[in-house]
């Protein structure tokens, strides 16, 4: 019995062992291949997150491309070929502080369009690490122009209630801004004597009287959103309009190289009509109408600016390659153009008050594309004219610059000028930089002027300013980037 009973237990044991050695295999296997999962998974990771780096990496070699031909341009600002004499792709090495190579970008580079200064650069970088695709990033270099405000001016501005700007306004002395304004409104000043109000103490450089008005200093300036919905800034640096005069003259000078330009027309100005073939027709203006009776006003250059009688027979001419139209009297300007970049200029040299040279525009001047193919600048010594007898609705597309006057409109007397001092609505998309106060109405019992007017900034100048369109400063400044690839 005792050995019965030993051998039971004995074959009782290995029964034991025998069923716990497969379940010891089975969670082996298990483990195994749950470990190696582990060990493949944090391989993966690894990976991705070795690929990850290599491509944030490739990411900030194409940045660093963008950057080194904008420091390029700082020193060479018209070499678009990389300090080379061929065409691209453009491909450097890019180092760590080491002197170790991570990777290269390579560059392509769109040089501006006659006439402006747009610089359009693709950067591609390639990291040397196990990421085999390249990011690439193209940003677009251009010199700040007068085109990137809506409204610039060397004078104290005055913006009434119900105006809505969407475009940056900017001016040498102060504004009184009562509308609503969607981008920034800035001022050279502090502070300014505003003549305007009945009062006449000193405000802000930036202020409004809409709604609750505005402290006036030294007590704090609050923020207003309800007016300033990206805000007001002041004193900033001021434009520079007496660099106009240089820039002016450079028009004449590349007009006579590559341009069209005319002297001066022996008679009253000349009329330029813009057409939708890529060509101008030129008339010589031999009269202008003659004011109402009793129609009159003493300030300096005031009259109908109206044509009366001109040349028959007009010359036509082919917009120039650099679209630089340059006349050295009046000019009157109308038409419409069709997928054309045109800059005409009224100046004449050496620069006298008594001779300045302004342009009028009467009649309708219009694009036919709203999509940035279509530009059209005037520059004028003196004034930007509009004349007492122009279009009751009058719609003017262009980028207008008085260098030494005003844009808009004389006052015309309501009892002595009667119609023709009143019309009906101006409708403007471009911009506008004038020496003096612009306006196209003027206040009273009744108002005179245009009583509607619709005053848009032309987005697409900020990219694409007009032909030779006077900068702001010469050094380039990033205007767009986008991650393309």
């Amino acid at each position: 019995m005792h050995g019965l009973r030993y051998f039971m237990k004995v074959k009782i044991s290995n029964n034991k062992d025998g069923f716990i050695l497969p379940l010891v295999l089975i969670f082996g296997t298990i483990s195994m291949i749950i470990l190696g999962g582990v060990v493949d998974w944090a391989m993966i990771n690894l990976r991705a997150a070795e690929q990850t780096k290599n491509r944030e990496i490739a990411f900030e070699i194409a940045e660093s491309g963008n950057e080194y031909y904008r420091w390029h341009l700082a020193h060479a600002s018209t070499d678009y070929q990389d300090g080379t004499i061929h065409a691209g792709p453009y491909v450097h090495q890019f180092y760590d502080k080491d002197g170790n190579v991570l990777g290269s970008f390579s560059l392509a580079i769109t040089p501006p369009l006659v006439g402006s200064t747009v610089v359009t650069i693709k950067s591609s970088g390639k990291s040397l690490g196990n990421y085999t695709g390249s990011r690439a990033i193209q940003a677009q270099l251009a010199k700040p122009s007068m085109a990137k405000y809506a409204v610039v001016a060397n004078d104290n501005m005055r913006f009434g209630a119900g105006t809505v700007v969407q475009g940056p306004i900017q001016s040498n002395k102060g504004i009184q801004f009562d509308g609503v304004a969607y981008n920034l409104i800035s001022s050279a000043v502090s502070t300014f004597n505003d003549t305007d109000s009945d009062i006449n103490h000193t405000e802000w450089g930036v202020f409004t009287h809409s709604g609750d008005d505005d402290p006036v200093p030294p007590t704090v300036v609050p923020n207003r959103p309800d007016v300033f919905k990206v805000g007001r800034q002041f004193p900033v640096p001021a434009v520079d309009f007496t660099g106009l005069a240089a820039d002016l003259s450079q028009m004449k000078t590349d007009a006579q190289a590559h341009g069209f330009y005319r002297t001066g027309s022996g008679r009253l100005g000349y009329d330029v009509v813009l057409k939708t073939n890529d060509t101008f027709d030129l008339y010589t203006v031999y009269s202008v109408k003659a004011t109402p009776s009793g129609c009159s006003n003493s300030a300096t250059g005031w009259g109908t600016w109206s044509i009366d009688t001109k040349s028959n027979s007009p010359s036509n001419n082919p917009i120039p390659a650099n679209g630089l139209i340059f006349l050295e009297d009046n000019v009157y300007v109308e038409g419409q153009i069709n997928t054309a970049r045109v800059t005409i200029a009224a100046a004449t040299f050496p620069s006298d008050p008594s001779t300045w040279k302004s342009i009028i525009v009467n009649n309708n001047l219009l694009y036919t594309n709203f999509d940035g193919s279509d530009v059209i600048s005037l520059v004028a010594q003196n004034n930007i004219n509009v004349g007492l007898y122009s279009q009751n609705v009058l719609t003017i597309d262009a980028a207008l610059i008085a260098e030494n006057g005003r844009v808009g409109r004389y006052y015309y007397n309501h009892a002595n000028c009667d119609p023709d001092d009143t019309k009906q609505t101006l409708n403007l998309l471009g911009m506008i930089a004038s020496n003096l106060r612009y306006g196209f109405a003027y206040t009273g019992n009744p108002e005179t002027g245009y009583q509607t007017r619709n005053i848009t900034y032309d987005q697409h100048l900020l990219l694409s300013p007009p032909p030779s369109f006077p900068q702001t400063s010469d050094q380039y400044t990033t205007m767009s980037w986008q991650e393309i690839q």
